[in-house]
């Protein structure tokens, strides 16, 4: 245990909380007609909305409320009936009107939580001990987004910073946690717990690598036993997992020092340097920001009615951690096995088809996890992109449970069904049919092996009961491989042992 860990488990706690930016899934922005697809030439997905000409008016997208209601749902918020936009003003050069579009103190929604599993690693990276815990949602509320600033990269970049507006206007929501996090990988487990159920609600494409998910931790560290916080340090724009865990952990080791050199923490804004490994100072925030909100005049209130609140809710699907749960109770799955078949709402109902057409959970899983996903990733394994249909899958299931298939003969059906897209039964035709379970077939070939191979046979009956094996072998090989093995063993045993 280093000083620093044992610091940490003795001394100090760390108290950390969590504001995440989803981008929503809608092919406009949120106040215009603009589209929000990703890699468009610079400032080309832009209109005098977007970039804040005077005298152009916001219009509100309706696709937007409905996938931040979708959103709400998948987190326990509550969603009020009444909400206000509200102006958010600062100046930056990527915000062309001085201020952003935002929600502030009738926000969208509110009161949420979650409570899934979660688990500190060991130094290779393996979870400990999953356990279930509840984090809080304080609040979720929708906004639009900021353009982006290039400072790398580019030309000039040392005397210059250039300006893409594509994203201003891309309509986000922003859930923002109560400070329930004790270490970096609840905090880890959390936002991928997130991306996941945005992605079973369809309400967020989780593409961190293109912004659609973006993370900003608030972390601050206390003495063990005390209630109360810590000065907290905000580190923006982590997007990526490891990203989220690896800047939390060194913050959190930066202010044990700190402290422990006799220091104090400074309040301040952050950014996390990949290639360095460690977090630095993006600005000084000593005093909280004055964004002087106030309602945004050119939009009216939002208002939902409890009944279109109520319809919204109804086209809610099974989210990922009650449908994990019943897969481990129904269908016999272990923690890690549910959580692989849950990885995706796609990759859940395909295995639940799977299941449903072959009647053996077991068989379904083991194919789709040691054979399917060798060949498609987790994220695209659905109903309507595999190559083998979950009923096709089950039909391959079928045919090694009822002896036409050995697991050798069903593997080469299975690579055939992958290229070509055909039934198991049809290519089980083409290759001369399937398994030979037929008793006195396999005892004539048996015999035959047998009296080809006297030496061994008598080998075998003086007590070298391993050259069973050699005899298994031969028969497989007279039969090309479709003997059904276990056959071919009681045969053979009853043969040899006869005198």
């Amino acid at each position: 245990m280093t000083d620093l860990t044992k610091l940490l488990r003795e001394k100090y706690e760390p108290v950390i909380g969590l504001e995440i930016h989803a981008q929503l899934k809608t092919r406009t922005k949120i106040f215009c007609p603009c589209p929000t697809d990703f890699g468009a030439e610079p400032n080309a997905n832009t209109c005098p909305v977007c970039l804040g000409l005077p005298g152009a008016l916001p219009v509100l997208n309706q696709l937007v409320v409905e996938k931040a209601a979708l959103a709400a749902f998948a987190l326990n918020l509550h969603i009020n009936e009444t909400s206000v936009f509200a102006r958010k003003n600062y100046f930056y050069p990527d915000l062309p009107k001085g201020y952003q579009i935002s929600q502030y103190d009738q926000p969208f929604s509110v009161s949420g939580y979650v409570e899934i599993p979660t688990s500190e690693r060991d130094e290779t990276g393996r979870p400990v001990e999953w356990r279930l815990k509840t984090f809080r949602i304080q609040r979720m509320h929708i906004e639009e987004d900021a353009g982006k600033s290039l400072h790398e990269g580019m030309p000039d970049s040392d005397t210059s910073s250039y300006v893409n507006l594509n994203r201003s206007g891309v309509p986000l929501v922003e859930i923002v946690s109560e400070p329930d996090f004790r270490s970096s990988w609840e905090a880890y487990d959390y936002v991928q717990y997130l991306r996941r159920a945005l992605l079973y609600v369809d309400a967020c494409d989780g593409n961190m690598e293109e912004g659609s998910l973006r993370c900003d931790a608030n972390v601050s560290i206390r003495r063990r036993g005390s209630t109360t916080f810590g000065t907290r340090t905000e580190t923006k724009n982590l997007n990526s997992f490891r990203f989220i865990q690896r800047a939390i952990d060194y913050e959190i080791a930066r202010q044990i020092r700190i402290l422990e050199e006799g220091g104090h923490i400074v309040q301040e804004t952050r950014l996390w340097s990949e290639r360095e490994a460690r977090t630095y100072t993006m600005r000084s925030k000593e005093e909280a920001h004055d964004y002087r909100y106030f309602p945004e005049p050119d939009l009216p209130p939002l208002v939902l009615t409890a009944e279109t609140i109520a319809a919204l809710r109804s086209r809610m699907p099974e989210l990922p951690e009650p449908r994990r749960r019943r897969f481990a109770e129904s269908y016999g799955l272990s923690f890690e096995d549910s959580s692989l078949m849950t990885t995706t709402r796609e990759m859940a109902d395909f295995f639940e088809a799977c299941v449903e057409a072959s009647g053996n959970a077991r068989a379904a899983f083991n194919w789709i996890a040691n054979e399917l996903l060798a060949r498609i990733p987790a994220e695209k394994l659905s109903l309507e992109t595999s190559p083998i249909a979950p009923t096709a899958l089950a039909e391959l299931i079928g045919l090694i449970a009822d002896g036409t298939l050995s697991t050798k003969l069903a593997k080469e059906v299975f690579e055939r069904m992958l290229t070509t897209g055909k039934a198991a039964r049809e290519i089980v035709q083409e290759l001369g049919g399937g398994q030979v379970s037929d008793v006195g077939q396999i005892e004539a070939i048996a015999a035959e092996v047998i009296a080809a191979n006297p030496k061994q046979a008598a080998e075998y009956r003086g007590g070298k009961t391993p050259l069973l094996a050699f005899f298994v072998g031969q028969v497989m090989k007279a039969t090309k491989g479709k003997a059904n093995p276990q056959v071919v063993n009681e045969v053979l045993k009853r043969l040899l042992d006869t005198p």
